[in-house]
């Protein structure tokens, strides 16, 4: 006889909770703490929780897929090596030979914002600042620009409603971008441009080149990273600094206090709202038992808003909150791409604070939160006036 449904003790697809995720997730922390649904299958809201996954890969996989995610999706000893290979792309070094190019990006897009009247901060600002610096990181073409910003949107939907034949081609169609580049690059030879991407054509695990379909599976991971979050970021900052001018002027006054500040005000409001594992034995989490091969969902959004760890998950002390902020993740797959993300938001906030002097909401339009699987916003209405 089958198994009688699994009654979902909640439903994270529902309109209520589309609209307000952050609201949404710090009541079902309270009140059900490990929840079954249809979506997410099991989900981790409490710190505690997710920090046992993460620190216990051998039963917890990140092996979810059935397609290949390079290194998300791998467990050691496979996981190792790919990782060996791309943390040096994000080492201090690395960092500082691209910081120059990320400010002028960003200066560049403060200095374009309208003064005055009102603006849309995700379309004008925050994905423009997310494409250019993700292009220019990566040695990509700006003709890029706008098919990755409609291959994003598509992307997102896709996830959204669970629609495997759109996922699919979101993902034959991202294949397509990669190939034509490394094509470009084969045929081009010695003459073949010295950026990242060119450098990872060339880097070896286990004595031999990466595939085509390695390549593709890892530069996927990093744009879809890196495009999402940082858009999502950059729209939750704004927001936040236009709520708390005192704080806006205080970090205009003391930038090197901007890492500690943009860390924290991403903890209260998550980039990116989650991750998922999958079981490799029976499992017993929060009183409730849950079989081998089933899918968890971590929630980044709600477990570094949990009481028991950070006190008032809205209250602003980024020195006391520091040592717990999953922001970026930990154990073994903690993002590699961490340094880079930090230094994209610290310089595009230096740029932006040091040229923009009020930063107010549009009085005649009302901001709109992003659904899963990103946070943020889809529509942020501001205003700004420049020194």
């Amino acid at each position: 006889m089958a198994d009688a449904p699994r009654k979902p003790d909640w439903n994270p697809r529902k309109e209520a909770v589309l609209k307000n995720q952050i609201t949404a997730y710090d009541a079902m922390r309270a009140q059900c703490p490990v929840a079954w649904s249809d979506f997410q299958h099991w989900t981790l809201f409490r710190h505690d929780d997710v920090m046992r996954v993460l620190k216990d890969h051998q039963t917890f996989s990140s092996a979810v897929s059935s397609h290949l995610s390079v290194p998300n999706g791998m467990d050691p000893p496979d996981h190792t090596p790919y990782r060996q290979v791309i943390e040096p792309y994000f080492s201090p070094q690395a960092m500082s030979q691209f910081e120059p190019a990320c400010r002028t990006i960003a200066r560049n897009l403060v200095s374009s914002l309208p003064e005055g009247q009102s603006f849309d901060v995700v379309e004008t600002f925050s994905r423009v600042f997310a494409l250019q610096i993700q292009c220019a990181f990566m040695g990509w073409p700006d003709s890029l620009h706008e098919p990755l910003r409609k291959w994003v949107l598509k992307n997102h939907q896709a996830t959204l409603a669970r629609d495997g034949h759109a996922m699919a081609d979101v993902a034959h169609e991202f294949d397509g971008y990669i190939h034509e580049l490394l094509e470009t690059r084969r045929q081009a030879g010695a003459s073949a441009p010295r950026d990242v991407t060119t450098s990872l054509m060339e880097e070896t695990v286990d004595g031999r080149t990466l595939t085509d379909k390695e390549l593709t599976s890892l530069m996927r991971n990093w744009t879809v990273g890196e495009l999402s979050t940082i858009s999502s970021s950059v729209s939750s900052l704004l927001c936040y600094l236009s709520e708390h001018p005192d704080l806006k002027q205080r970090l205009a006054n003391d930038t090197p206090a901007l890492p500690d500040a943009i860390d924290e005000i991403l903890r209260m409001d998550a980039p990116l709202m989650s991750n998922r594992r999958v079981t490799t034995g029976d499992v017993e989490i929060g009183g409730r038992t849950i079989s081998a091969g089933e899918t968890i969902t971590i929630l980044w959004a709600s477990a570094n808003r949990d009481e028991r760890v950070f006190g008032n998950p809205d209250a602003f002390c980024p020195h006391r909150n520091r040592e717990h902020n999953l922001l970026y993740g930990a154990g073994i797959h903690v993002c590699p791409g961490a340094p880079l993300a930090r230094m994209e938001l610290r310089v595009l906030l230096e740029e932006f604070l040091s040229a923009v002097d009020t930063l107010v909401p549009a009085p005649d339009a009302l901001p709109e939160r992003a659904a899963f699987p990103t946070g943020g916003f889809r529509y942020l209405p501001m205003i700004i006036s420049k020194r």
